[in-house]
C-alpha cells in the first residue's frame, strides 16, 4: 500500500509539473510579438544581429517574437527589427549615417517611421513609434548588432556624385 500512495504521489507530481510546464509555455507564447521573417532571415549575418540584440532599447525591453531574425522592444511593441530584408539599391530618400552604419529614412506613415540599414548585405528594417521612442537612440542602442553585418556600400550625396566642393 505504501508503494501505491508513493507512485501516485509521483504521478501527481508529474502531472502538476506538466501542468506548470504547459502554462508557463502558453504564457511564453502568447506574450511573444507576432512576426513575419523577412526573406533572408537564415542568413548567417542575421543570426550574429540576434545575438547581439540588446535587452533595451531607448529604455524599452526586449521582449519575445515568433519570428526568425526579428526583435521587438515595449509592450505594447514600439520598435521591431527584421534582419534579411532586400539591401535597398541607389535611392533619392533620405539617408543619414549615424555612428558608421547608413541609414535610409521613410517617413511616409508618420509618427510610424521605417529605417533600413544601407550599404550592409543582408539589411536590417527598425520600424518604430516616435510617439514612444527616439529613432536616433533607438538606432544607436542598435549599432553594436547591426554592425556585424558586412558593409558593402555608403550613402552619397549630390556632392559626392557630382565631385563638388
Amino acid at each position: 500500500m505504501l508503494r501505491t500512495s508513493r507512485s501516485a504521489s509521483r504521478i501527481g507530481s508529474a502531472v502538476v509539473a506538466t501542468a506548470a510546464s504547459i502554462v508557463l509555455l502558453t504564457a511564453c507564447n502568447s506574450a511573444s510579438v507576432p512576426m513575419e521573417p523577412a526573406p533572408d532571415a537564415a542568413a548567417p549575418e542575421c543570426a550574429e544581429v540576434s545575438v547581439r540584440l540588446p535587452s533595451t532599447v531607448d529604455g524599452l525591453e526586449l521582449r519575445l517574437t515568433n519570428a526568425q531574425a526579428t526583435g521587438a522592444w515595449g509592450s505594447p511593441a514600439s520598435v521591431l527589427l527584421r534582419c534579411g530584408v532586400p539591401t535597398p539599391g541607389p535611392t533619392t530618400d533620405y539617408c543619414q549615417n549615424l555612428n558608421g552604419i547608413d541609414w535610409v529614412l521613410d517617413d511616409s506613415q508618420a509618427p510610424t517611421y521605417r529605417f533600413t540599414s544601407y550599404g550592409r548585405t543582408p539589411a536590417v528594417e527598425v520600424i518604430l513609434d516616435s510617439d514612444v521612442v527616439s529613432g536616433t537612440a533607438v538606432l544607436i542602442d542598435l549599432e553594436d548588432a547591426v554592425e556585424k553585418l558586412p558593409k558593402t556600400g555608403a550613402c552619397v550625396g549630390a556632392d559626392d556624385v557630382l565631385g563638388s566642393q
